[in-house]
């Protein structure tokens, strides 16, 4: 009996310390996430230039997958029931903010791609206006995934209901269909954004090589496109979460899948999405400085960095 109310007891105290150290990487991040944005915000210089506005763009959407994947993660380690049409639409929308990084990642390379091998057009295609065209269209092909299970879902079921257990996408969308739909959708996602990071990488690194000015820039362009393709590797990881968790849990007791799911939950979502912008803004020099300085509020460098004309 003692040995069964310590089991218990240590269950019951492992939930709570889970959550606060799934919390704190969260914050911290979060954080310098803020401050990245600040950052962005803060110099008229990068609200000109598409690139820093696209970097923005995947620093705020990684920022609120970061917060929804945590805050389902909070729900499911406390046990809070919530009525399916909510945790429909929690899900979905994580799903939407998911499939948008590799997208903006490869919109990112494609004007990598135009810099160095179109250096005349650069300044006709990376423009304000067009960039913001582009952030649109990523929304709306990253909804369709959403899109498309919500509609068959209303056409199929459309049946509310308060959850017995935490809120995932499988506990709503229960049907072999949304399944079927959301792997061809990831699929072709990646595959399409895969292929253009990887175009563009050979295109810039030729480029590099047969050019006899300006190596410097192509030779920078060309590590930078390359760490586009470490950060959408780091995107495709997450999508190995569901995966991996549910061979977990049909071949483990369930307090154990529970160990290994919080590994896997830390491993392939937290960290990729925290790494991935901080690593690309502090290669850039133009925006390292200034984000130090914020960053340090001013206490590392007195000297408040200029704008750039």
């Amino acid at each position: 009996m003692n040995e069964t109310t310590g089991v218990t007891l240590l269950v019951l105290f492992q939930k709570p310390v889970k959550a606060v150290l799934s919390l704190m990487p969260c914050l911290l991040f979060l954080y310098v996430n803020g401050v990245m944005l600040f950052t962005l915000m803060r110099k008229p210089f990068f609200h000109e230039s598409s690139r820093y506005i696209l970097f923005g763009h995947l620093l705020l959407t990684d920022s609120l997958h970061l917060l929804a994947s945590t805050m389902m993660y909070l729900f499911a380690a406390t046990g809070v029931k919530m009525i399916s049409y909510v945790c429909l639409v929690v899900a979905l929308f994580a799903g939407i903010i998911a499939k948008i990084a590799p997208l903006n990642l490869a919109v990112m390379s494609l004007e990598r791609y135009v810099a160095i091998c179109f250096p005349l057009r650069h300044a006709e295609f990376a423009t304000k206006s067009r960039t913001s065209v582009a952030i649109a269209v990523m929304w709306i092909v990253s909804s369709l995934d959403s899109l498309t299970q919500l509609f068959v879902y209303v056409s199929l079921e459309n049946t509310g209901f308060t959850m017995q257990i935490f809120c995932i996408r499988y506990t709503v969308l229960r049907l072999e269909i949304y399944t079927t739909i959301n792997k061809a959708f990831t699929i072709v996602y990646f595959v399409l954004v895969g292929v253009i990071i990887i175009y563009t990488y050979i295109a810039i690194m030729v480029t590099a090589r047969l050019a006899s000015s300006n190596v410097s820039t192509a030779s920078k362009a060309h590590k930078t496109v390359l760490m586009h393709l470490l950060q959408f590797c780091l995107c495709l990881s997450s999508t190995l979460f569901h995966m991996i968790s549910s061979v977990v849990h049909w071949n483990m007791d369930p307090v154990k899948a529970s160990h290994v799911q919080y590994v896997l939950f830390l491993g392939l979502i937290i960290f990729p999405r925290c790494l991935s912008p901080l690593i690309y803004g502090l290669r850039d020099h133009t925006f390292r400085p200034v984000f130090k300085y914020y960053f340090t509020f001013g206490l590392r460098n007195p000297v408040k960095p200029f704008d750039k004309s």
